[in-house]
């Protein structure tokens, strides 16, 4: 998945201005991170192997992001994690010589890498309306102002993906329509959303420069057993 593309310059700002950037950019990283893993888990879809890296850049790169020390700069995302490892020139072409039923599970697969792209910055979009009270739907925050949110280099592969899965300019906008409500559901729902929120806390807190795909996985379970946990706990009360 492609990591967002913003650059700041933190010589001048508050360690708490430093502190609110890296918390957006670790819900926005989670977010990927969560729908690869619980999303494609809920269709029905293969696991798929991805990482999440945290590592400082070098003076002279132009677009980084920062998490860790407020004097470092830093650069988080996550690695692989997509079912379409490469675009065709179209789906058509990639899919001539499918049977029916395969044709249906690689169109599955590639909505999936859509709806988890576009997943990253819904996820950036709802931490910021919760912290500032504020409703969201998907009226207010539409496809177009996912760019916003730290989903420029997102809605740019998106629409690669688009572009070789449909012709037609009404129907691709139709189904990028369709593929956002999807992911604005799937960050909704409750127990995905504190999968998101604890592995964002886990991302902040982590020490080492790679976490591994079992870590994180472990970390998006315990973080969906909470919503289990407190159903229980209420269902008792």
């Amino acid at each position: 998945m492609c990591s967002m593309n913003r650059t700041h310059n933190l010589k001048n700002t508050s360690k708490l201005v430093h502190q609110e950037i890296s918390r957006k950019i670790a819900i926005h990283e989670a977010g990927h991170a969560a729908a690869i893993y619980l999303g494609n888990q809920q269709k029905g879809l293969p696991p798929v192997f991805f990482l999440i890296f945290i590592k400082p850049l070098n003076n002279d790169v132009q677009s980084s992001e920062f998490l860790g020390n407020p004097s470092d700069h830093y650069i988080a995302k996550v690695e692989g994690g997509r079912l379409i490892h490469t675009l065709p020139s179209s789906l058509d072409e990639a899919t001539k010589d499918f049977s029916a039923a395969q044709k249906h599970a690689y169109q599955h697969a590639f909505e999936a890498d859509i709806i988890n792209l576009l997943v990253g910055p819904l996820a950036e979009a709802r931490y910021l309306a919760l912290r500032d009270n504020e409703p969201i739907n998907p009226e207010l925050v539409n496809v177009n102002a996912l760019q916003y949110y730290g989903g420029s280099s997102d809605l740019k592969v998106v629409n690669e993906y688009l572009e070789c899965f449909i012709d037609s300019d009404e129907l691709r906008e139709r189904k990028m329509t369709e593929l956002f409500l999807a992911a604005f559901n799937f960050v909704s729902e409750r127990s995905n959303w504190l999968a998101i929120t604890a592995l964002a806390d886990s991302l902040l807190a982590h020490q080492e420069n790679i976490i591994e795909c079992n870590e994180i996985i472990d970390v998006l379970e315990s973080g969906r057993c909470r919503m289990a946990t407190s159903q229980s706990i209420a269902s008792f009360g």
